[in-house]
């Protein structure tokens, strides 16, 4: 496990998956808020575009119809992002009624110096994703699992970094970032081993492990280097590295 100097973390990012899910209903704005304030780094989103063009926050590609939600499910491509923002989706954990925020919205309100991983989950919107992200000013990164995408956005923005998200272990593991222009390769982290840590190191690129809530199985990704813990528990993550930096916090 590598370390910044002597005393201090780990160098790894604690990336809060969708925020803190587990405390706010997951890409909302209070869940970003808390992940940021329970130590995270960064944040993973997710983007959709609506109809008339906005970039907005959701995982699915229609609106949830979860327990707390108000107004009927809406297929946000199909809609207005009017249309979209008026459905309420549950309550933040300090009660606030939460709505599906635009990407722009999010950028604004998280910490300048942290980092925005944006996942792209629909199919031609990368122009309108960089857009948002060069208006913004803010550290941002993009990835997908649509390998396509990241190559488009590195094609249409190089300064922007791009990840391709994999739940397999290929034969030739460093083709698919090639391929994209990847810098970043998220990686389900069950499967992930220390081959592959060292593997994407010694091309000079990095590895986030996804998504992982276990600190033993955080534990064991730390030693063997990995550059980013992708989690639903950003709290406990941060904790957990501080613990191993000599410090007194247990997960």
């Amino acid at each position: 496990m590598a370390y910044a100097s002597e005393g201090q973390p780990p160098t790894v990012e604690i990336i809060g998956h969708r925020g803190s899910p587990r405390e706010d209903r997951e890409n909302t704005i209070a869940s970003f808020r808390r992940a940021f304030a329970d130590g995270a780094d960064a944040v993973e989103l997710d983007v959709h575009a609506t109809r008339d063009g906005a970039i907005v926050v959701h995982h699915d590609a229609a609106t949830n119809s979860r327990p707390g939600d108000s107004g009927t499910v809406a297929v946000i491509a199909e809609s207005t992002l009017d249309a979209i923002q008026s459905i309420a989706v549950g309550s933040g954990g300090t009660g606030g009624t939460e709505r599906i925020p635009t990407l722009e919205a999010v950028l604004e309100t998280v910490p300048r110096d942290s980092t925005v991983y944006v996942e792209v989950k629909a199919p031609r919107i990368e122009a309108e994703v960089v857009a948002v992200i060069r208006a913004s000013g803010r550290a941002c990164a993009v990835h997908s699992f649509d390998h396509r995408v990241a190559r488009r956005v590195h094609d249409i923005a190089p300064e922007i970094p791009v990840g391709v998200l994999q739940t397999s272990y290929p034969v030739d593991p460093l083709r698919a970032m090639y391929d994209a222009g990847a810098r970043d390769l998220w990686q389900q982290w069950e499967l992930l081993d220390e081959a592959l840590v060292r593997l994407v190191h010694g091309d000079a690129r990095r590895i986030i492990a996804w998504t992982v809530n276990s600190p033993d199985v955080a534990r064991r990704l730390l030693e063997w280097g990995v550059d980013g813990i992708c989690t639903d528990i950003p709290g406990t993550m941060r904790a957990l590295v501080g613990d191993l930096a000599g410090g007194s916090r247990l997960p």
